[in-house]
């Protein structure tokens, strides 16, 4: 079923919120978006396999790829264009703004940030067109919302490091051209570059998942894998490196789970508008219109959050915590109005002929990764209380 026109649930017209440039950054995304990916999603969700080397490459050509970074091929847009951009590419699958997320906040910005003059040379540009893919390997089987607890060493030997460890729920990861890997070291946590294709490296993807069937997700695993000494991050060390790049994946998080609730709300409206109950439509009803209603306040709301988080990131202001109150809200609210659309479609919503069951499916994924609702919870509880409970 076709989304319906952008406006139809806008109420607070928060298009005028927009500038001119970011509408069109929207409208580019959306219509490749609905054109030329929408039609495979029901295809590549129930098959669990995407062609993630053509989509990286048609993304690149559009711009997307490390869009807010400046230089070497990046678009160097600004936060508000990154998000928006999110949110259409969410709107389609949650598997795709991931692709996105990985590649330009998490693998791309940790280079841009934290890499020599060199590396950044080597591997942006090539990133920034879809090229060359990359991946980000923090979380392990045993240390996700600890990322203090991992267990990947990196040691010296002579002139080189010698990593050993295992990475794990690592998006892009089997298809990654260069891993960005974290790891204990005796200067602390650092990141390292690792190209797929050195000896001791091998990545496997993750099959049987139940979500984000559309995305590659893998386990890293590295034994004795020798890397020289131009290979580690220069620029980050400790726990802060791969932290700052989180927050920048969160913060697209924040515009993206929006896309995967518009898109299941506008089915929600356009299929009780078709369906007759009763000799009614099921939009007439009063219950059906209080869940309608209820779902596109959130929505508006969760959207008049993400623009404000936006503003101040790119004004430089916006802190951490101000992320996770926007990743904690608007994901939590985005899976809601996808179970709710889920009942407003009855046995219908739960096939790949409509969208609202696969996007519930792919936010509990959402849910979890980039900071769970409860470490998000834990985040603004130290913020407002100076109390860490974490532990």
């Amino acid at each position: 079923m076709k989304s319906s026109p952008l406006p139809s649930i806008d109420l607070l017209a928060l298009d005028g919120l927009l500038t001119d440039e970011e509408k069109e950054i929207r409208r580019t995304v959306r219509t490749m978006g609905e054109r030329e990916l929408r039609p495979h999603l029901a295809e590549w969700f129930e098959r669990g396999a995407i062609p993630a080397r053509d989509l990286a490459r048609r993304l690149g050509e559009i711009g997307v790829l490390g869009m807010h970074l400046e230089g070497y091929g990046c678009a160097g847009t600004n936060a508000v264009s990154y998000g928006l951009a999110c949110l259409e590419l969410e709107a389609v699958d949650s598997g795709l703004r991931s692709l996105v997320s990985v590649q330009g906040s998490l693998a791309m910005y940790a280079i841009r940030a934290y890499g020599s003059e060199e590396q950044k040379q080597q591997w942006l540009p090539g990133m920034a067109a879809g090229e060359k893919i990359g991946c980000f390997g923090l979380t392990e089987p045993d240390a996700g919302s600890d990322p203090a607890a991992m267990r990947t060493t990196g040691k010296r030997d002579g002139p080189d490091w010698v990593l050993n460890g295992t990475k794990m729920w690592i998006t892009n990861g089997s298809v990654a051209d260069i891993a960005v890997v974290w790891a204990r070291t005796d200067d602390g946590v650092r990141g390292f570059l690792v190209p797929s294709g050195t000896p001791g490296f091998s990545a496997t993807e993750i099959k049987g998942k139940l979500s984000l069937r559309a995305s590659v997700t893998s386990e890293l695993v590295l034994d004795d894998v020798r890397l020289p000494a131009d290979a580690m991050l220069p620029e980050a060390q400790g726990l802060s490196g791969p932290l700052g790049c989180l927050n920048e994946a969160r913060f697209g998080i924040v515009f993206g789970a929006l896309g995967a609730a518009r898109d299941c709300l506008e089915t929600a409206i356009a299929y009780a508008g078709e369906r007759m109950v009763f000799d009614r439509a099921l939009s007439s009803y009063q219950l059906t219109q209080q869940k309608l209603v209820d779902m596109a306040l959130e929505l508006d709301k969760g959207m008049l959050l993400a623009l404000h988080l936006g503003r101040l990131k790119d004004a430089g202001r916006l802190r951490p915590e101000q992320v996770s109150v926007g990743k904690l809200n608007n994901v939590r609210e985005a899976i809601d109005i996808a179970r709710q659309c889920r009942t407003v479609l009855g046995a219908s919503g739960i096939t790949l002929e409509y969208p609202v069951m696969r996007h519930a499916n792919n936010l509990e994924s959402v849910l979890t990764y980039e900071g769970t609702s409860e470490v998000h919870t834990l985040i603004v509880g130290k913020a407002i209380t100076s109390e860490a409970a974490f532990r």
